[in-house]
Parts: structure tokens; sequence; C-alpha cells
């Protein structure tokens, strides 16, 4: 007699896999959900059920992930995990917030994910005025007080502005916006113009980070300039690839502890065998993401409402630390306060070794 195999518990997946998404995140992302969902199922699933992944491609369309997950609803998810970018994950989580669908956002940091409070949406990815606030503690502790932003419009890009000015202003340091016009040379020029001593890019990668950090490092007048990248464009290795030397000392933010305990170096080792590469910390956001809903999914079952209101009951052992959820001033959602938040650079002498240097 053939033992009948038990249905999946199906799960939603959202990450920026196709461009204009910043596919290398979506890819690391989409490996640490992978990964996670192999160990849950070796260890005998969801009460003896496999957990299966229904991944969908936002390519960093706002529209596209709502109209994924009104998808991933109809097609009996438990609930939805993912995303990187911060818009993209806003969209996604108030139509989960509609249609009462369960999301557990793994890397998107934009502070206001809702409008309103939600109970169906938790977050494991710091606020954004957390982290930015830190990376403004590095630059007043390396003593800049005339700081530019090269910033495109978006909303993501503009609350980062807001932050740090808020932050900075009061401490006795400048903000000065660099304004609409990216071009590197016209960026060179109001650099020297503004007697800026910090640059921070609130761009896109490659373009037009990659055009501007190349002007800046030949400009002869800049030597002395601090480049910036709170947003963790350094991180993945396009931009050593596409940078070399030119790409180091360039400050950024990632949510790593200072050491990995045991099971986030196990992770490690089993993603970097998986990627072909060093994980950047969106792949352990991802690993992160599917451990707790499946231990979501094994105490408190699979109906979208008992997952919701299982948020705040939340204790799990992460790669990065316990994870535990609270309601947060000023964040709408359930928010693990707080992952360990880290600003790092690409060592001159070794491009590919990053250096830690401010932990908040």
């Amino acid at each position: 007699m053939i033992t009948p195999v038990p249905p999946p518990v199906r799960i939603g997946a959202l990450a920026p896999l196709t461009p204009p998404g910043w596919v290398e995140a979506g890819r690391q992302l989409l490996a640490g959900l992978e990964l996670a969902v192999q160990d849950v199922n070796a260890a005998g699933g969801i009460g003896g059920r496999p957990l299966e992944l229904v991944v969908r491609d936002t390519a960093a369309d706002p529209q596209r992930a709502a109209a994924a997950v009104d998808e991933l609803a109809q097609l009996g998810v438990a609930a939805v995990v993912g995303e990187y970018h911060s818009v993209v994950a806003r969209s996604a989580a108030a139509r989960a917030d509609a249609v009462g669908l369960p999301f557990l956002c793994s890397s998107a940091v934009l502070d206001a994910l809702t409008e309103q409070p939600t109970q169906w949406v938790a977050r494991l990815a710091p606020a954004q005025s957390r982290g930015w606030r830190t990376y403004a503690d590095l630059l007043l502790g390396a003593g800049h007080t005339r700081i530019a932003v090269a910033a495109q419009p978006s909303v993501y890009w503009a609350a980062g502005t807001r932050i740090l000015r808020e932050h900075l202003t009061p401490r006795g340091a400048t903000v000065v916006d660099l304004g609409p016009e990216l071009d590197p040379a016209a960026v060179c020029e109001a650099l020297v113009d503004q007697r800026a001593t910090a640059l921070l890019l609130l761009v896109g990668h490659p373009d037009p980070a990659v055009p501007i950090v190349r002007a800046v490092r030949r400009d002869r007048r800049l030597t002395e300039l601090l480049i910036g990248a709170p947003a963790g464009q350094p991180e993945f290795p396009s931009w050593a690839a596409l940078l070399g030397a030119d790409g180091a000392a360039i400050p950024f933010l990632r949510y790593l502890p200072e050491r990995l305990g045991p099971l986030g170096a196990r992770v490690e080792g089993a993603l970097r065998e998986r990627l072909a590469a060093a994980p950047s910390f969106v792949a352990f956001e991802g690993y992160d993401t599917v451990t707790v809903l499946a231990d979501v999914l094994r105490s408190h079952g699979t109906d979208r409402a008992s997952i919701a209101a299982s948020w705040p009951h939340v204790a799990v052992e992460g790669t990065r630390g316990t994870i535990r959820f609270s309601r947060t001033p000023g964040i709408a959602v359930w928010q693990w306060t707080w992952p360990p938040i880290q600003v790092v650079d690409r060592d001159p002498a070794q491009p590919d070794r990053l250096r830690v240097l401010h932990t908040g």
C-alpha cells in the first residue's frame, strides 16, 4: 500500500529577480529563503508536511508586488515573505493587510511600511530611522560637519535624507542636498562649491552610483572627501568588480553581529556554497524569515488569522540572535527590536575584506 504524500504548506515569496530590481539582493534573499526551507523539510517539515515556496519576481515594481500578493492569496498560501526594496514592500504590505494575508517582511527598512497599524505584517529588518541614525553617528564621530547628499527621487531616499538631517543638524552638522543633477562632473563641482567633507550616495547601483564614485576618486580637489553609501550598495560583489580599489573605504550599513553563533556559522557556510560567494546580510535575513515562520506554523497552525495573532508571541533563535516582535513607536507593523547593526566598508588594502567601523 502506497502511503499518501501529505500536501505541502505553501508560502509565497517576493523578491526582485529581474531589472530594474536590485537582482543581486534578490538572489541573496532567495538563497536564504530556499536554504531555510530545505532545512525545515530535512527536520520533518510542518507537522510532517513539506514547506514549499511559491516565488514571484517583483522586479522592483510596487504594482507588480501588489498583484503578486493577490495571486498568492488566491493560490492559498499560508503567508507571504521576502522583498528587498522598501517602496515595493510597502505596496505588498498594504495589499496583504487589505486581503488578510500574513506578511513577514525580510529586508525592507522604510519606517512607514504601512500607513496604519496592522496585525498582518511583521518585519525582521531594522527600521530605516534606527540604521541611518547609527550611520550618522559614524559621520559625527569622524568629524564630518558638511555632508552632501546625492539622491534620486524616491520615497525611500527622501526618508533617508530627512532622518540624516534631523539627527545631524541639532549636533552641529549641515546636510546639503545636491539636487536632481546627478551628472558626475556636476556632482564634483557641487561638492567643491559646498566645501563638503562627505558625500552620501542615495542612488541606484550601478547607475548612477558607479560613475559618480569614479569621477570623485579622480578629482584631485576631492582627495580627502569621504564617500558613503548607507543603503549597502558596496555589499555586493558587482560593486567590487566594477570599481576595484575605487570602491573601497565607502561605509555602508549591514545587519550582522560582530560574531555569528553556531547556527549563523553553519548557515554562512551553506549559503557560501549555494551562492559560490560570500553571503550578504540579506541572505541571512531570508534564512531567518523562514525560520521564524516555520516556528509559527508548527506552534499556531496554518490558519492565516492564527499566524497573524502569533507575532507578539514569537521567540525564535535566528542566525543573528533571538528574534522577538514588538510594537515600536512610529512603526505600524510588528517589528524585531532590534537586529544587530554595523557600519562597514571594504578594506583598501584588501577590497574583498570588510572592516567593521561602528556598531549600533
